[in-house]
């Protein structure tokens, strides 16, 4: 069966969807985006998303073509076409079609709206036989990684590095050595004193949904845990890493920089958020 895309008001074939040269978003990166997981056929996290969705267009002055019931309704519509129930939704919103110019066009454009449906497995039922590596590198992204911007370049190389690497992920620190978060994830540890932490939110990461999400898991399993930053050398000697994202779920990481975390084998608190995770996943 042939994909099926929406673009800007229409269900079209992939191979025929495209968007105009002049379209804001492929010259100046002068876009939003957000990725959904579906599930049996529903949208996990589906209020946490269409939040940020929401903040990301406001903070760049984005105008929206429709309201979140309608495109909900496209979203579910493009799954049914794709007979996708569990799998990613790629959405992007851009500024639309204009004169090049750096600065915002007048008259206003109508925004280009771009969705794209995929299938993916459901997440395994454990974590048993898990690995997976990172490397770190040097944060070299923009200055507003709050906003989900399709400005993606910097995370690009960061992930074909650590893919060079054999590795997962790249987990990213700035220039005081402490980390701010994976090139498309965010990054938990759990040190000696066997706190779990993860970095509190401001313009240097990505208010993550899953990470929202998790962080009422944490609630609920009742553990130690502080919302702080932590440096390079904590998360090198930490006991447990994991990263949280709509494609990754909860996933160990299992060794850092070719140097095995804890044991080499996920962590108890890894795989408590993991199970806790399924469940919220197999509730609704």
């Amino acid at each position: 069966m042939a994909r099926i895309a929406y673009v800007n008001g229409r269900y079209l074939p992939l191979t025929d969807a495209t968007v105009n040269i002049e379209d804001r978003g492929y010259q100046f990166g002068d876009g939003i985006y957000e990725v959904f997981y579906a599930y049996r056929g529903r949208l996990m996290d589906e209020t946490l998303h269409f939040a940020r969705l929401e903040r990301s267009r406001g903070e760049i002055g984005l105008a929206s073509p429709m309201g979140a019931a309608a495109l909900r309704v496209v979203i579910h519509e493009l799954m049914r076409r794709n007979r996708v129930e569990t799998g990613l939704v790629y959405l992007q919103l851009t500024r639309g079609v204009a004169k090049r110019d750096h600065v915002f066009p007048g008259p206003v454009p109508r925004p280009a709206l771009t969705i794209t449906v995929r299938p993916k497995p459901e997440p395994p039922e454990a974590l048993d036989g898990w690995s997976a590596g990172a490397i770190t590198l040097a944060d070299e992204r923009w200055g507003r990684c709050d906003i989900k911007s399709i400005n993606l370049l910097p995370n690009v190389l960061a992930r074909e590095a650590a893919k060079q690497a054999v590795a997962l992920e790249a987990i990213l620190f700035d220039k005081a050595g402490m980390v701010t978060e994976g090139a498309s994830s965010s990054v938990w540890i759990v040190g000696a004193d066997n706190v779990l932490r993860t970095r509190g939110l401001d313009q240097h990461v990505l208010p993550g949904c899953t990470r929202a999400a998790v962080l009422e898991d944490v609630a609920t399993e009742g553990l130690d845990f502080r919302e702080e930053a932590f440096s390079l050398e904590a998360l090198r000697q930490a006991r447990e890493v994991f990263i949280t994202s709509a494609t990754s779920f909860v996933k160990p990481i299992t060794a850092l920089d070719g140097v095995p975390v804890g044991n080499g084998a996920p962590g108890l608190i890894a795989n408590r958020l993991y199970a806790r995770y399924l469940a919220r996943l197999k509730e609704g």
